[in-house]
């Protein structure tokens, strides 16, 4: 077995405030993370933010304020989240950074000289919430035959010069990966999904936009922002200097890397990231593992609704290690979970102060009355 390990949360997006999905993501991370180094495994965990693409311009538009303005307000909330979860990430990394850039940049230079890059006309839906390209297949149509995105988000309909990606010819490498790599992608029944929508044809995806400007310039090409999918998926490496080789000696981490996303960006993970890697002959990750999303009280949770759940409130009122024992003893991982504060109560009275505080208090007991209050060898 390596004795190196990486593993990343996602990037996460920065045109609103951490809620509890990033905490149960974060968490789960830090839970294995911290498993590996006590097995002697070298371990390096990142996390950081995405701050590019139209969303965070319009958000920043929206308060009066510059885009990296709000990105800076922001991703001090998702850092001083690291430090409020006890996570025991290595580093953080940001988007806007140098060392992220000239990485992307790195990475688009391959992917152009591959031939896998071409200039066209984009014109189809595009959601400005997810930052994706939809068939019309995948979206949901509406009784005013409006669509939407399996989320819920409303899409529009775009039309723009763009560079595109060659993804449609890697497909069947894809498909044969899959097949060599039966744990690249887990659970298996997200798998299953990413395994029929590549057999279900992919169409070349656009890769770049020109309507605005609040993103990676393309090489050579200043009218045009990078995707800002493939420019947040490439900061993994970047954080390591893989792409551009500037710390040969972290290499050997991301040979051994692991993505935990949720449910919705698996698609951008297992199928764009490994084909954009290939193009630009490079080591893929080892595997990608999508978990579910939590309800809150059986309810789907979106700020329309109000029931949004900061996990830092939650954590003033309940503690730290009993929120992160809850999060991740609640569901099986990879599954959907309901997040209510009956179970969470009832988790902490039942299995911390009843059956863990029992056991340590007859242990304890034990100790002091036959052993002078010494752990026998």
């Amino acid at each position: 077995m390596p004795n190196t390990f990486f593993i990343t949360t996602p990037i996460y997006y920065v045109n609103d405030v951490p809620h509890i999905g990033h905490a149960y993501t974060s968490i789960a991370c830090d839970f294995i993370a911290r498993y590996k180094r006590m097995s002697g495994v070298e371990t390096i965990f990142l996390t950081g933010t995405d701050e590019h693409g139209q969303k965070i311009q319009k958000a920043a538009e929206k308060n009066n304020i510059s885009p990296l303005d709000l990105c800076n307000k922001n991703s001090k909330k998702f850092n001083d989240l690291t430090k409020i979860l006890n996570l025991s990430n290595d580093d953080f990394i940001r988007t806007t950074e140098e060392r992220h850039k000239v990485g992307a940049k790195t990475l688009w230079k391959k992917l152009l000289a591959s031939g896998d890059v071409y200039l066209g006309n984009y014109e189809g839906w595009y959601s400005i919430n997810d930052e994706t390209f939809y068939n019309e297949k995948d979206l949901i149509k509406q009784s005013d035959s409006s669509f939407k995105t399996i989320t819920g988000g409303p899409v529009e309909w775009i039309k723009e010069e763009s560079y595109f990606f060659r993804l449609s010819k890697y497909a069947d490498r894809l498909i044969e990966y899959y097949k060599n790599n039966p744990d690249f992608i887990l659970p298996q029944s997200r798998k299953n999904e990413v395994i029929s929508f590549v057999k279900g044809g992919l169409k070349d995806l656009s890769i770049s936009r020109n309507t605005f400007d609040w993103g990676i310039q393309v090489p050579d090409d200043e009218k045009h922002v990078m995707y800002v999918w493939l420019d947040a998926l490439s900061s993994y490496p970047n954080s390591l200097g893989y792409i551009t080789d500037d710390k040969p000696e972290l290499k050997k981490y991301w040979e051994n890397a692991t993505h935990i996303v949720g449910k919705d960006i698996l698609r951008h993970h297992a199928v764009y990231w490994p084909a954009f890697l290939m193009s630009a002959n490079l080591i893929l990750p080892k595997r990608i593992f999508a978990h579910g999303w939590w309800t809150n009280e059986g309810n789907k949770i979106s700020k329309s609704l109000g029931n949004v759940i900061d996990p830092v409130e939650i954590i003033k009122d309940y503690g730290l290690d009993q929120i992160r024992y809850f999060l991740l003893r609640e569901i099986t991982f990879g599954s959907d979970g309901d997040f209510s504060l009956t179970a969470l109560k009832s988790r902490i009275n039942a299995d911390l102060s009843n059956d863990l505080g029992n056991l340590c208090q007859r242990s304890l007991t034990m100790i002091s009355k036959h052993c002078d209050s010494i752990i026998p060898d």
